[in-house]
């Protein structure tokens, strides 16, 4: 509905009233607000309990606005007027929540609407002028014709309910919207399910959102409107208990629909009151409030948001399961019985119906065997539409006949089995999931159905976070190569039991939510769960050990520099062998990109790639046999060498390049990168500056950068700004010190903003021109903190620890290891590089870890003092390090005053 008159009608807009006028909208005003208060103070009095019967606060707001609209009308308007006023939209259903729109139709013919149209003018504008938030449009019924050809004003109008209105006024709209006029059942049918479609895709198709829409998003109460209206067309029925009695819904759906109805409009009841706006997405900025407000209490295992999130999300699961199947009986109800095709061979007892599969006997499931052969089936005819709702019906009445894995016999336990080494096994996995049976199977994974965590690094719930890392290992196993994961496919094939990976997947995060280490929890659960189901004892412990150390590898790459020979080494003692290592790193690829669609980029499957060959390596050649730096150094530089010499360069010329980088570069560099540096410097002389930048593989946006050039006060700190100002994130740096004063830094970067991303031309071409300036008048930019952020503040943790040029720990070692852990945010790179400037400290090597809102981030530090009789870098002293630590606390509390 319109927020304001229509065009032609006449009808005033809002503005001075008269005094009169005035204290009547004062009055009304008043009133509502005392109401308001009334039901709110209701709502918090039942909140936290079942008595809260919240479909009787939105009658009664309801019931208070039609008072006061009917007084009003009877005030402003002629009792003989030829005017009809009714209530649509979601007020035309007796809903109304605290902020929700107000929308109003009168029916009146043209005549009507111009002698009218002054009091009409006054009624709205009093209205307006009341606070109330009406939408309103006056209209004739041809006119109301007219405007239905717009579906979503049809659907508006379809729950009319009269204010001020006779029954003939009734009639007449009825008519004018008609589906004799208008939008039949089947085109409204195909509309609204294809606005349906369309809706859940700008929400990403899934309403495990960190911030869902209680409104719009997938299972909120737009979709249960939508099946209501799809009733009201197609068959007729202003509810939906009537379809119960033609059979086209279950008592137990309709029950489980009305209370997930209820679960979801008690939220939003409560949503609109801590955000005293019209607010339907549940935002970080209202969770915790709308959860002590529901009366949800912090626990052991579960923050109360977390509990409340947890509803939110199992209660949108159930109404877009119910939601599937009521779709699928409109279908039939507007296209007729389909032809039932029977499947042939071991699927005998299935068939499809308009391409959903269904039990064709109508005594199914007579046990746990049949209803794994339905998934068995399912996933050998994996194109079909869906599972027919009928069918689907029947399953979920049957959940009770699935066993607990070990409660099961031997037989069904291989079923299982037998559907994760069967084709598309993920998918039959989701299915099982989506549908409570998995649930049933493995009660510890229900335990996470819909739980989330508040933080910003998992952005969905651990399910649907599993269900994530599943589909990830499944595109792996397809073997077609995807440029995001550069080595997976090649992996992939040398598994032995590729359900082995499966299973690990989805027991890497099952104890999720528990208290005490989820890694080592879920180890247990795998190791019960593989000695129960039958598996070989080295296949559980397989299974197991990759459970445990799920994080292992991620952790190795992110946090330690996987250049030096003895981090390789260590990490494949761990390890062990070869198999432990191809799982491994699959794992953990999925893990990752299946934890946010931000998280994996360019840098990652770098990261992961490297380890993965390094310690391949590594076990090729003997734990017995450990690399040492100088023959690692030496490896690198034969193989830069070689690939320099293929484009021609001679020896004496590449001599005289590696002459000029320093020693330590070989031993941390990759051959390519040595290379691609020593090209670099062709042409560049000694004192000059040098900037190169190539992209990463195939990342749109991710570079390479590479900067040459004399040391100097401030460098690190420039670079970094400059970086920044560019829309560059760091992941990773590497800087290290070459001949004769110079710098040889390299930086691995992504776009903060994808869409955009900065060339390798204009990076060279910035940096350059920044190099080439005095260096005290490079600032960081100044930016907004994130909105999201201020609610997931980490209290800063700043740390020392003196090391080795190598980054090993030392008591008389030459640096300072500095960690720091705080809240993300844009530029906070540079403005702790800033700060090491001021502090003159210079900068030896970075690492970058990002972690949603948590930063990780650790470098290499040096600082010259004044008595140092040869100027050499020292670690820190106890004074640098309590006058630094203090600086870092100014910079990063800055941003939260």
């Amino acid at each position: 509905m319109t927020g304001s008159a229509p065009a032609g009608s006449g009808l005033a807009e809002p503005g001075a009233t008269t005094a009169q006028g005035a204290e009547r909208a004062a009055s009304v005003r008043a009133a509502m607000a005392a109401v308001d208060a009334a039901l709110a103070q209701r709502f918090d009095a039942l909140a936290g309990g079942s008595e809260l019967d919240i479909d009787r606060l939105l009658h009664a707001r309801a019931d208070a606005v039609d008072a006061e609209l009917r007084a009003l009308w009877r005030e402003l308007l002629p009792a003989d007027a030829p005017l009809a006023l009714f209530a649509v939209g979601g007020y035309g259903r007796g809903e109304l929540f605290p902020q929700s729109d107000i929308d109003l139709l009168v029916l009146a013919e043209p005549e009507a609407q111009a002698e009218h149209a002054e009091a009409l003018g006054r009624f709205f504008t009093l209205l307006w002028d009341a606070g109330l938030p009406v939408g309103h449009a006056v209209r004739s019924a041809a006119q109301c014709t007219e405007a239905a050809a717009d579906i979503t004003v049809l659907t508006a109008m379809l729950e009319a309910r009269a204010l001020a209105a006779d029954s003939h006024a009734g009639t007449t709209l009825r008519a004018a919207i008609a589906p004799l006029y208008l939008w039949p059942a089947r085109e409204f049918f195909l509309a609204k399910r294809e606005e349906l479609r369309q809706r859940h895709a700008r929400y990403g198709d899934t309403a495990d959102n960190l911030e869902p829409n209680l409104k719009e998003g997938p299972g909120g109460l737009r979709d249960v409107q939508t099946l209501h209206w799809m009733a009201l067309r197609i068959i007729g029925t202003a509810d939906l208990e009537s379809l119960v009695a033609i059979g086209q819904l279950g008592v137990d759906e309709l029950g489980t629909l009305e209370r997930e109805r209820r679960a979801l409009s008690r939220l939003r009841f409560g949503l609109h009151l801590v955000a005293r706006k019209r607010e339907e997405r549940l935002r970080f900025d209202y969770q915790k409030l709308l959860a002590e407000r529901l009366g949800h209490v912090d626990n052991a295992d579960n923050l109360a948001v977390e509990q409340m999130m947890q509803g939110f999300y199992r209660s949108a699961a159930l109404v877009l399961r119910i939601g599937e199947r009521l779709l699928q009986r409109y279908e039939e109800q507007i296209e007729g019985e389909p032809v039932a095709v029977p499947l042939s061979g071991a699927f005998e007892a299935f068939e499809l119906r308009r391409d959903y599969i269904a039990a064709r006997s109508p005594q199914w499931p007579r046990d746990a065997h049949d209803i794994f052969a339905l998934f068995a089936a399912w996933a050998s005819h994996d194109a079909v539409r869906g599972l027919h709702s009928r069918t689907a019906r029947t399953l979920a009445e049957s959940l009770s006949r699935v066993p607990t894995y070990d409660q099961a016999e031997p037989a069904l336990r291989e079923r299982f089995l037998a559907i994760l080494r069967g084709p598309h096994p993920v998918h039959a996995l989701e299915r099982m999931a989506r549908l409570g049976v998995l649930g049933r199977w493995i009660p510890a994974f229900s335990k996470v159905s819909g739980r989330m965590q508040f933080d910003l690094f998992h952005v969905y719930t651990v399910d649907q976070h599993t269900l994530a890392v599943l589909r990830n290992l499944a595109r792996f196993a397809s073997g077609v190569a995807d440029e995001r994961f550069s080595i997976a496919h090649e992996v992939w094939p040398r598994l032995r039991k590729p359900e082995l990976l499966l299973l690990a997947g989805l027991f890497h995060d099952i104890a999720k939510g528990r208290g005490g280490d989820h890694s080592e929890l879920g180890g247990d659960d795998a190791r019960s769960f593989g000695t129960i189901m039958g598996l070989s004892e080295a296949d559980t412990a397989l299974v197991e050990w990759l459970v445990r150390q799920h994080l292992l590898m991620s952790v190795t790459a992110q946090k330690q520099d996987i250049a030096d020979p003895e981090v390789i080494h260590r990490f494949a003692g761990k390890v062990a062998d070869r198999e432990r290592l191809d799982h491994l790193y699959l794992l953990t690829c999925a893990d990752i990109a299946g934890t946010s669609p931000k998280l994996w980029n360019a840098w990652k499957d770098r990261l992961m790639a490297d380890l993965y060959t390094a310690t391949r390596l590594a076990l090729r050649r003997g734990l017995e046999h450990p690399v040492a730096g100088a023959e690692r150094a030496a490896e690198t530089r034969a193989a830069a060498q070689a690939m320099l010499a293929a484009f021609g360069s001679q020896d004496a010329e590449i001599d005289a390049l590696f002459a000029r980088m320093p020693e330590i570069g070989f031993q941390r560099g990759r051959p390519d990168q040595i290379a691609w540096q020593a090209a670099s410097l062709r042409g560049v002389l000694v004192g000059d500056t040098c900037v190169r930048a190539r992209p990463v593989s195939a990342h749109a946006g991710a570079l390479e950068v590479f900067v040459h050039s004399p040391d100097r006060d401030g460098l690190f700190a420039a670079i970094v700004a400059t970086l920044d100002r560019l829309g560059l994130a760091i992941q990773q740096a590497r800087v290290l010190d070459g001949p004769q004063g110079t710098i040889f830094d390299t930086f691995e970067v992504i776009p903060t903003d994808p869409r955009h991303p900065p060339t390798a031309e204009d990076v060279e071409r910035r940096l350059a021109a920044t190099l080439a300036a005095p260096l005290d008048r490079v600032r960081p930019a100044r930016r907004a903190q994130p909105r999201h952020l201020k609610h997931f503040r980490i209290v800063p943790q700043i740390g020392f620890n003196t090391v080795d040029k190598s980054g090993n720990d030392s008591a008389h070692g030459e640096r300072t290891l500095l960690s720091l852990v705080c809240t993300d945010r844009p530029g906070l790179l540079a403005d702790v590089a800033m700060t090491l400037r001021n502090q003159g400290l210079r900068v030896h090597d970075a690492r970058i870890a990002t972690f949603g809102e948590r930063a990780e981030d650790m470098f290499q530090i040096t600082a010259t003092t004044a008595t140092d009789p040869d100027g050499r870098d020292r670690a820190l002293d106890d004074t640098q390090q309590q006058a630094l630590r203090a600086a870092l606390h100014a910079c990063l509390e800055g941003d939260h005053q």
